[in-house]
């Protein structure tokens, strides 16, 4: 397989594809787009558009719904097309306002108006609603997307893949880790080790493969191709990038990161940090161990960043959304309970190295990241047959 995502061909992003590969053909389902906007009021009459800084917001607008309006609801044979908005949430995969408006400057209900007459909601947006989403469609019953962070190198490249294909690379690869007792990862900072060692206990690995097929309420996140976990227990230490100038070291026992070292830059940072820890400990707790199955360039953004092979992502806070325990309801303030991954890529964290992945499954050690490279199992996997 072709490993170097500059060597690889794309075929020209097709909205089309992209809709009847993830949904299926459709049966006459109602669809709409969602956007978040600072002011969502700002819908009306697409006042935003005028606003250079909402360049995903503009995505969704053109992509999506000028695209649905150019004939993609009748090639989908879906119905539909409408675009609402709503407050956008400050952070990663916080709970949504109910509030919404519509291009006439109506103000709706998301619970009312939206989950309950639409079968399939595309998400375009700033701050990730996938968890928010996916409890939702668990209540309601629809079908979903969410798209935080659009940009045009995702476009071109992480939405224009085939994801039959993708879906089955990473199928291949969640059967190679699944039931795995655990995983350790090494870190290298200042010419020093540091090793974060994740519990599975034989868990079952999930897969985000992009397919979102009809007949289950379910929420894809796009781009997909991941394997993850979600610990049941952490222990060590692993580095975080505050900034590009703050480096701490996250200690962790039982699950949970329980202080920040200082390592260089703004000693505030790690000060706040350990203020935030102390005073809400669940914004401390280890949610997800994820792994790249995809060879894409890196978009700057980590919705895609995170589905390339050879990356890896620890993320911290609320995973009820992959069925992990951690709700909302156990975070002292609303503006906690998000979701955040951290992301360990040679773009994004070159301060940061990555000298080896280890998995250890039935009693045996298979590397499988080195240097931020797949190693030859997990190259292996994805090469084999799909039997």
């Amino acid at each position: 397989m072709i490993l170097d995502a500059n060597k690889r061909t794309f075929p020209p992003f097709s909205l089309t594809r992209l809709l009847t590969t993830c949904f299926g053909t459709g049966t006459g389902e109602r669809v709409c787009i969602l956007i978040d906007l600072p002011n969502p009021a700002d819908v009306e009459d697409f006042s935003f558009l005028e606003d250079e800084t909402l360049s995903i917001q503009n995505y969704g607008h053109e992509t999506f719904y000028q695209g649905f309006k150019a004939g993609g609801l009748e090639a989908m044979n879906w119905t539909g097309g409408e675009l609402y908005a709503y407050q956008e949430t400050g952070g990663s995969n916080l709970d949504m306002e109910d509030a919404c408006y519509d291009v006439e400057g109506n103000l709706l209900s998301l619970d009312r108006d939206i989950y309950t007459k639409y079968d399939i909601i595309l998400t375009v947006s700033t701050f990730s609603a996938t968890a928010p989403l996916t409890a939702k469609c668990k209540e309601f019953g629809f079908r979903g997307a969410t798209l935080h962070g659009l940009n045009q190198i995702i476009l071109d490249t992480g939405l224009a893949v085939d994801y039959a294909i993708v879906s089955q690379e990473a199928e291949r690869i969640r059967r190679g880790l699944t039931k795995a007792d655990r995983f350790e990862i090494d870190f290298e900072v200042e010419s020093e080790i540091y090793t974060l060692v994740l519990h599975t206990n034989g868990q079952e690995a999930q897969k985000s493969h992009g397919l979102c097929p009809a007949g289950k309420a379910d929420v894809a996140n796009l781009p997909a191709g991941e394997v993850y976990f979600v610990p049941e227990s952490a222990d060590g230490v692993f580095p975080f990038k505050y900034d590009e100038s703050t480096i701490g070291l996250l200690h962790v026992k039982d699950g949970m990161i329980y202080k920040s070292q200082f390592v260089y830059g703004d000693y505030a940072e790690i000060e706040d940090h350990n203020r935030r820890l102390k005073e809400d400990p669940m914004i401390g707790a280890i949610g997800e161990l994820g792994f790249g199955t995809q060879v894409l360039p890196f978009s700057g953004r980590d919705i895609q960043d995170e589905k390339i092979l050879g990356t890896i992502h620890v993320a911290t806070g609320r995973d009820d959304h992959l069925g992990g325990k951690i709700t909302p309801d156990l975070f002292k303030e609303h503006k906690n309970a998000s979701h955040d991954d951290v992301l360990y890529a040679p773009h994004k964290t070159p301060e940061i190295r990555l000298p080896e992945a280890r998995m250890i499954k039935n009693g045996e050690t298979t590397v499988l990241i080195h240097h931020y490279q797949p190693s030859e199992y997990l190259v292996g996997l994805i090469d084999a047959s799909d039997q």
